[in-house]
């Protein structure tokens, strides 16, 4: 489990950026900025879309604070995909596809007995802290 203050795991993966984009993506890029990484369990349940759309709706605050949001579940990025593309929309920001469950286990959020991950956040500072 990280603490504060702690160096932030490292990560590397593929995310959904624009609603259909796939790109990889890999926490270096983001030195320099506020990260906010949030974990959420599954795609195409009923909860989790409220915590998507509200870190969108509030994505121009983020901007103004030089902080970047980015989602994780542990769902492929084709079912990231196709949920964004049926339901939610363009969230604005990229969903990290974490198949392996290896950011999420990182991260200290994943239940392994069940194989997904629970709602975790997780403020980065632009030093990787």
């Amino acid at each position: 489990m990280i603490t504060i203050g702690q160096a932030a795991p490292k990560f590397t993966g593929q995310a959904v950026v624009n609603k259909s984009e796939i790109r990889e993506i890999n926490s270096a890029d983001y030195l320099g900025k506020w990260i906010v990484l949030f974990f959420y369990p599954l795609d195409f349940t009923f909860v989790c879309p409220t915590e998507l759309l509200q870190f969108r709706d509030k994505m121009s605050e983020f901007q103004k604070l030089n902080a970047v949001i980015l989602g994780c579940s542990v769902d492929s990025v084709y079912s990231h995909k196709k949920w964004l593309s049926d339901e939610l929309g363009d969230v604005g920001y990229p969903i990290i596809g974490d198949i392996t469950k290896r950011i999420a286990r990182d991260y200290g959020v994943l239940l392994e007995d069940k194989g997904i991950a629970t709602r975790g956040t997780f403020i980065i500072d632009p030093e990787g802290h």
